[in-house]
């Protein structure tokens, strides 16, 4: 087992005990007539690092977007911080907020890093991290810009603070956008597979940093398809097929021996050598014998 790998497991014991940050129960999402959450329930406690895994379609980031209030659950219960988010139907008989500052308080909690950066074109970078903490939460400018400055420093970018986001690679622009989520300093950190747009050789550099807030115990839940990367900083891995559940437990577990046959042929399809064997090349796991 790896150092970081080894690190993880002992977080997970050590956050046994610790609050629930998400609580996700028996979760629907319908589009239309698409069935793509089919029951999904999950948990993740402070501290924990909860990687979500799974093929195209399986229903990962549609979950992430309805804890973050982006999407509307069909059903199914999602509690931030241990308040329940309260929907009803509207008068199509969909389902949509019941209390929209809810969902604003709610949103406060979480930072989400999406797939494409989603940084806001028109502003610098320092502008892009300041702008939630000043116009939504009421931080005070100068003591926004100076929390931002400390932020981009720790992403890397302390240089690139007055430039703007078409002049940076696409790696700059994902740390910066950890940068701004981090500022609302949020009680969870949400990542929709935050390096699947990058080049092969920028991924790196977005995965230190996420790996960096692993150690330091930030709660995240994190949908990737960095199967070795999720074995190394996650305490807990979820295989979603078919908008379902279909195994989860300790990334030793799942990565090592992983008891669904799908989840088998996952993995050996994602073709990741360190996962699908240990140490010595050659050497196959229980569960390619």
């Amino acid at each position: 087992m790896s150092a970081a790998g080894a690190a993880a497991v002992l977080s997970g014991e050590a956050q046994k005990g610790a609050a629930e940050a998400i609580h996700v129960e028996n979760l629907h999402k319908k589009f239309g007539q698409l069935h793509v959450l089919k029951g999904v329930s999950l948990s993740a406690r402070d501290g924990e690092v909860i990687a979500i895994i799974g093929g195209s379609g399986s229903g990962k980031s549609t979950l992430l977007r309805c804890i973050n209030c982006l999407e509307n659950p069909t059903s199914g219960i999602i509690r931030v911080n241990g308040e329940e988010i309260k929907l009803k139907a509207d008068s199509h008989g969909h389902t949509v907020p019941a209390d929209r500052k809810q969902i604003e308080r709610i949103r406060s909690r979480l930072g989400m890093v999406f797939q494409n950066f989603n940084l806001w074109s028109h502003m610098t970078l320092i502008e892009n991290v300041i702008e939630v903490p000043v116009h939504v939460l009421g931080v005070k400018r100068d003591e926004a810009i100076a929390q931002a400055e400390k932020l981009l420093a720790r992403v890397g970018l302390a240089e690139k603070r007055d430039v703007y986001p078409a002049f940076l690679s696409g790696g700059q622009q994902q740390r910066a956008a950890i940068a701004r989520a981090l500022a609302i300093n949020p009680r969870v950190m949400l990542f929709d597979e935050p390096t699947s747009a990058l080049d092969p050789e920028l991924v790196g550099e977005v995965l230190k940093v996420i790996g960096d807030l692993a150690r330091e115990g930030r709660t995240m839940v994190l949908v990737t398809h960095e199967m070795k990367f999720a074995r190394e900083v996650a305490t807990h891995v979820v295989y979603l097929y078919n908008g379902l559940v279909e195994e989860e437990g300790p990334p030793e577990q799942l990565f090592g021996a992983p008891k669904s046959e799908r989840l088998k042929q996952f993995l050996r399809n994602v073709a990741w050598a360190g996962v699908k064997r240990s140490e010595k090349p050659g050497t196959t796991t229980n569960w390619e014998s």
